[in-house]
């Protein structure tokens, strides 16, 4: 069975698959696309496109419709990939009030660990590092310090991308694109639509609409001939050095 799921994810291909990109993924990708230009009437659409304002994110999908409308398609494959990006700032705050707990910890191990060299080289001098209670000291704070670093990480990468209230006011509609029960109507994050991989609408998103002038409409149209560009240039081996 494993190497069934293997070689079936294995099997789709593409000019525009990434490396590091599932067939799943890409799957969802090229039906986001396929419903875009075919039921939302979008003539411009492009993938991995970093749209300019909040942290300069970046988006699976964003698509222009007809009358300069906005659409933007994030994909999920999983429900840990769903989750990653389901956070409200409330999470992020709590998230943030460990940031004193964790640390306070590695400092008292690491306070510990001192003392455990300075028995150690008393009780050893010339094997002091062989000493058990310096040993275990040493792992401790090791641990310890792993926790706060990925910690750290997480406070780092921490995404509150689906409610957002800047990023969801960069368009005029927000979907979701998942496999059937990876997002539900009760997790779907509000003002977000659901796409299925058929590719057809599960639940709609509502219109947000987003006030628009010419330059908010240029830096969109920009931002996504920038990602096609570099689509492009991936699928064809070119060099993204100047030469």
């Amino acid at each position: 069975m494993v190497d069934a799921v293997v070689a079936a994810d294995s099997a789709t291909s593409g000019p525009f698959k990434r490396g590091n990109e599932t067939g799943l993924t890409y799957d969802l990708k090229m039906a986001a696309w396929e419903w875009l230009y075919h039921q939302a009437g979008c003539r411009v659409i492009g993938l991995e496109v970093k749209l300019e304002g909040p942290g300069g994110r970046i988006v699976d999908l964003a698509a222009v419709g007809p009358q300069n409308t906005f659409y933007i398609v994030e994909v999920k494959s999983s429900k840990s990939d769903f989750s990653r990006d389901d956070h409200t700032a409330g999470d992020f705050s709590e998230l943030r009030e460990r940031e004193v707990t964790v640390a306070g910890r590695t400092e008292l191990a690491k306070d510990t660990l001192r003392q455990a060299v300075d028995y150690a080289k008393a009780t050893r001098p010339d094997s002091w590092r062989e000493v058990p209670a310096f040993k275990q000291a040493l792992a401790d704070y090791r641990r310890v310090a792993g926790k706060e670093e990925a910690y750290r990480n997480r406070v780092a990468t921490f995404s509150t991308k689906f409610h957002d209230p800047k990023f969801m006011g960069i368009a005029d509609y927000h979907y979701l694109i998942a496999p059937k029960g990876v997002v539900t109507r009760n997790s779907l994050p509000p003002q977000w639509g659901l796409l299925d991989e058929t590719p057809s609408v599960s639940y709609p998103a509502p219109h947000k609409g987003p006030r628009k002038n010419s330059g908010i409409v240029s830096n969109f149209l920009r931002a996504i001939a920038r990602s096609n560009t570099t689509s492009m240039m991936r699928s064809q081996g070119m060099s993204f050095k100047r030469v």
